[in-house]
């Protein structure tokens, strides 16, 4: 295991040509994956009312979801870059030259996809899961910030202290109502309001309903006759005599969901009776896209590799159609396990481990002769077929047109 302090030279110039790539693939990554989103939660805060505060704070809480995509695909264009980098400049030729092989260039790319590794353990199984439920209580925050947001036109609203509220129109603003009416119920009394306008006001002490031109009746149980009391009064213009705000709806506490729950939490309920099923396939989820990031490494790197043979566009796409195929596996087996008809353990790391093995016959390929690996020889191939049928249909043409 190398450590920073004896990485020589020419390890820390290896690191330093990731950096940069790598700081650019991930920046870029997650802001074309946040920039969708923001639309939506602009467009969410709008209708509620809140200010943009409360847009950066929904938006923070999704980084770790969006960093957890990002951050594999990044590294390993950050890898196949630095590499490419070096076949140009022919810098990996005068190492070879030097004798430092090709495991010995990658080992400061190892040591980074450990510490990738390890911090992508407490990504997933820790920030996420916290992250995803702060999530949710900002958008419910959000929710309640504007009142008039959630009120609709002959729609029934709770508003709490035992009071229901219709308006039978609803005014742009949201703040002016018109036909107002109200039912209320506290201990043994009932009473009914309706008024012809009403405005919404904000107060220090919450939301305030002014209302004109009404009508309020009470019912109240009579002891003297042993029915019920009936008092009908009139007014030209009333207040409401208490917060007007609504009750907002109860959040769930966090746990509801499989992936709310941290690794430590996983590994406790995937013990319990019944637990085999979703926890199961969440952990285990989590753990292989943790340990994913070597096997990257010993993807990318002969790849990066077979670019000084002007062969990159086939590295390019193979690599993107490999980090695609794994996270769809592992999406699919996630899915399998989670029903409980395979064990979740298999149905992920079945596909895990026909990558790594993909991902070390690749690199092994490549030991001997730099640049050179199946991909590169499969690509070849084809391209050889192609050209001997384009040959042969050539002459077969001519000679058809000779004859």
């Amino acid at each position: 295991m190398f450590s920073w302090f004896t990485l020589d030279r020419l390890d820390r110039y290896a690191l330093r040509l990731i950096a940069g790539p790598m700081a650019l693939s991930l920046l870029a990554l997650l802001v074309a994956q946040l920039l969708e989103r923001l639309l939506r939660l602009f467009d969410l805060a709008a209708s509620a009312g809140a200010g943009p505060a409360s847009v950066v704070l929904m938006a923070s809480t999704l980084v770790p979801h969006y960093l957890g995509l990002a951050l594999p695909m990044a590294f390993t264009a950050a890898i196949f870059m630095a590499v490419a980098h070096l076949c140009d400049d022919n810098e990996l030729d005068v190492m070879l030259m030097a004798g430092r092989s090709i495991g010995r260039i990658a080992a400061p790319y190892f040591m980074l996809s450990l510490m990738l590794s390890v911090f992508s353990l407490y990504l997933y199984g820790q920030l996420q899961p916290l992250a995803r439920y702060g999530y949710h209580v900002a958008v419910n925050q959000v929710l309640q910030t504007g009142w008039d947001a959630r009120v609709e036109e002959n729609h029934f609203t709770d508003i709490g202290h035992g009071m229901t509220f219709t308006a039978d129109v609803i005014e742009a603003d949201g703040r002016r109502v018109h036909g107002v009416f109200m039912h209320r119920r506290s201990g043994g009394k009932e009473s009914v309001l309706t008024a012809a306008h009403g405005r919404i006001v904000p107060t220090p002490e919450g939301l305030q309903l002014q209302l004109e031109d009404g009508r309020v009746v009470h019912l109240r149980d009579d002891p003297g006759t042993g029915g019920e009391a009936i008092t009908i009064s009139r007014f030209t213009h009333g207040v409401t005599d208490h917060d007007f705000s609504p009750k907002p709806p109860p959040l769930a506490a966090r746990g509801a969901n499989v992936r709310e729950l941290t690794q430590a939490e996983l590994w406790r309920d995937m013990h319990l009776d019944g637990g085999q099923g979703k926890p199961a396939a969440e952990f285990h989820s989590r753990l292989a896209r943790s340990m994913i990031f070597p096997f990257l490494l010993l993807l990318a790197l002969p790849l990066g590799m077979a670019s000084k043979r002007g062969r990159r566009a086939p590295g390019v796409v193979f690599g993107v159609l490999a980090l695609l195929a794994i996270d769809h596996a592992i999406q699919f087996g996630q899915g399998l396990g989670g029903t409980e008809r395979v064990p979740a353990a298999l149905a992920i790391w079945a596909p895990f481990a026909i990558f790594a093995l993909l991902s070390l016959w690749i690199f092994r390929s490549s030991l001997a002769w730099p640049g050179d690996n199946p991909v590169l020889r499969a690509v070849m191939g084809v391209e050889g077929l192609v050209d001997r049928v384009r040959v042969r249909t050539a002459k077969h043409s001519g000679a058809r047109s000779a004859a």
